[in-house]
């Protein structure tokens, strides 16, 4: 069952990282508070929606081409219930990913979600949150006396719809509350204002995936500017929230060493000193399979990501699929630059890896 699309008026995006321009509900989400109010704020914004029994039945995107259905595809939010509750494992950051949406709204050139929700690359949040923290709990329960760590942004990065849901301030609140869990997640958004009077209790670290200026230029639209998410990291230390920095990808560029040496001194100055003790970074190079290059290179036809395989080392994975990185020379160049500027700003800082 699929109704008309109710056209209205146009919505000033300023206020928000992310408005969608269509929205199909599904008709169990309005049972829900959340699914009701987001549903109140698509009306009252004037923002297309549609009825849908299920994402899955979702097929007829307007759009032209592939690629047109494709950039339409990432402005659509699907509103709907988490209805698999069982959790996948997300090692090392954690033991498991907390589901409270799939898919982003960014434009990151490298994103690995190119090829795993590359048939579904719309946006869906999920409204049965107390069904997603019962579950959390079991899991929880079930590790006691062990503390459980949850990734919530496995899948997409909260921090970009949670002024449309507010599911992350009700996730981190429920986290406070537990001497057993603990929260994290990465976002390369500066919307964060609605998370600094939470109740977080220490239990929850929020990481920033912060870059050099020419990476998020070229590689990284429709995200946070270099000097909004740096600001938004100082907010949260502020706050009394665990920071954390997620460098990645790094990039081989012309001028690397200067924009990578910018981006810790930045970061440097920006940072409260009392909020140093317990700061992480975590260190990944670039990297791509040939599956990846090959979306990649459909999605976005003019990038200047660098994904030449004859340029590149061939990385055998876990799971017997490999990636391509950089060759030794330049993988170790940039390990121990990087390496170098943190700590020489940050020595109460830990790398937890380089990968």
């Amino acid at each position: 069952m699929t109704q008309q699309l109710v056209e209205r008026p146009r919505v000033d995006r300023s206020a928000l990282s992310f408005v969608p321009e269509l929205v199909y509900f599904e008709p169990a989400a309005l049972d829900y508070p959340k699914g009701r109010r987001i549903y109140d704020w698509v009306n009252k914004e004037g923002i297309p929606y549609r009825m849908t029994t299920s994402h899955n039945r979702i097929t007829n995107l307007p759009g032209d081409t592939e690629l047109e259905q494709y950039k339409i595809a990432k402005r659509t939010l699907v509103v709907g219930l988490r209805k698999t509750l069982k959790f996948d494992t997300s090692k090392p950051s954690a033991e498991y990913a907390i589901p409270i949406a799939t898919g982003c709204m960014a434009h990151c050139h490298y994103c690995y979600l190119q090829t795993t929700l590359g048939a579904k690359p719309y946006i869906r949040v999920y409204v049965n949150i107390d069904d997603i923290l019962d579950a959390a709990q079991g899991y929880i329960d079930e590790r006691a006396p062990e503390i459980t760590r949850f990734e919530a942004a496995c899948t997409s990065d909260p921090v970009g719809l949670e002024p449309i849901t507010g599911s992350l301030r009700e996730l981190i609140e429920y986290m406070g509350k537990q001497p057993l869990a603990r929260l994290r997640f990465v976002t390369k958004f500066h919307h964060v204002d609605s998370l600094l009077d939470a109740n977080h209790n220490g239990h929850t670290r929020i990481r920033f995936s912060v870059n050099s200026k020419y990476v998020i230029k070229h590689f990284e639209p429709s995200t946070s500017r270099f000097e909004q998410r740096i600001e938004a990291a100082a907010k949260c230390a502020a706050a009394g929230y665990p920071i954390g920095f997620i460098i990645a990808p790094i990039i081989w560029h012309d001028g690397w060493e200067e924009g990578y040496a910018e981006l810790i001194a930045e970061l440097d100055k920006a940072l409260p000193k009392d909020a140093r003790e317990n700061l992480t970074f975590e260190l990944i190079q670039h990297r791509f399979t040939s599956t990846a290059k090959n979306v990649i290179e459909k999605r976005y036809p003019k990038t200047k990501l660098e994904m030449d395989i004859e340029k590149r080392k061939y990385k055998w994975g876990r799971w017997g699929q490999g990636k391509y990185v950089y060759p030794d020379e330049q993988a170790d160049a940039l390990r121990l630059f990087i390496s170098e500027r943190v700590f020489h700003h940050f020595p109460e800082g830990k790398i937890e890896y380089f990968t």
